[in-house]
């Protein structure tokens, strides 16, 4: 399988990116793949290759490409609840910064970037995020609904806030399908509910679903989260998810 790391052209500099794409010599429907808050890594670009196997070009920026190339934080091989809230608290001051204005001014880079890539294809593409990434897949889709025709969030955080900017607020704008596949504890059920009448009142075609026996995290091997059948789950939906919405892309 095909990959390289790549240089973004952003307003804000240049951000290091991972792209994995089918070895065939056609074009393929993109994949805009946002990670977890702990940032690209082994399990990610490993999931962006598996992904590009089922026929899909695939791009994993680096979020945090303004404090340097990925990793911008030393991660531990495995990240364990012994060493996962020292890792949070280094990493939290770069989620802060980034503001919805610089996730809308990166999404916009990231799109142009992608679909000019020779093995991607120049329609509508995927939108694809875990954790704090389901909020910046959300916010992408929404800001750019002409050129994003699926959105996939597993355990995802930030969607529904109490901000006059909070991503659940411009779901009217959305066009594409949605899928979130949620843990027992990502969100409230009040904001579960909010987030479903919001989708329901957009009119697009969404699923939102709690997986048994889960937790947060639960895609990511390499974290005391990880869920097995979770994770198979997550992998039934987001192909069919994206065998429905890109098949003429």
């Amino acid at each position: 399988m095909p990959s390289e790391t790549l240089l973004i052209p952003t307003p804000d500099g240049q951000a290091d990116a991972y792209a994995a794409f089918p070895d065939d010599g056609e074009r393929h429907p993109g994949v805009l793949l946002y990670t977890d808050a702990f940032g690209m890594r082994p399990e990610l670009t490993e999931r962006a290759r598996e992904l590009a196997g089922h026929g899909y070009y695939v791009l994993v920026p680096n979020l945090y490409y303004r404090h340097g190339p990925a990793p911008v934080v030393e991660l531990p091989e495995h990240i364990g609840e012994d060493v996962r809230p020292a890792v949070i608290g280094r990493l939290m001051p770069l989620v802060q910064e980034h503001t919805t204005e610089r996730i809308l001014r990166d999404a916009t880079a990231y799109l142009d970037f992608l679909t000019t890539r020779p093995e991607a294809g120049a329609g509508p593409v995927a939108t694809v995020g875990y954790c704090i990434g389901g909020a910046l897949a959300l916010r992408t889709a929404t800001a750019h609904p002409d050129r994003v025709a699926a959105v996939a969030g597993f355990h995802p955080g930030f969607l529904v806030t109490d901000a006059p900017d909070s991503p659940h607020r411009f779901i009217p704008e959305l066009t594409a399908e949605v899928h979130l596949g949620l843990s027992g504890n990502d969100m409230s059920s009040e904001a579960m509910s909010e987030l479903d009448r919001a989708l329901e009142a957009a009119g697009v075609r969404f699923t939102a679903e709690t997986y048994p026996g889960t937790v947060h995290g639960f895609t990511m091997s390499d974290t005391d989260a990880f869920s097995a059948s979770g994770t198979k789950r997550h992998w039934d939906e987001l192909l069919g998810l994206l065998d429905r919405s890109l098949a003429d892309s």
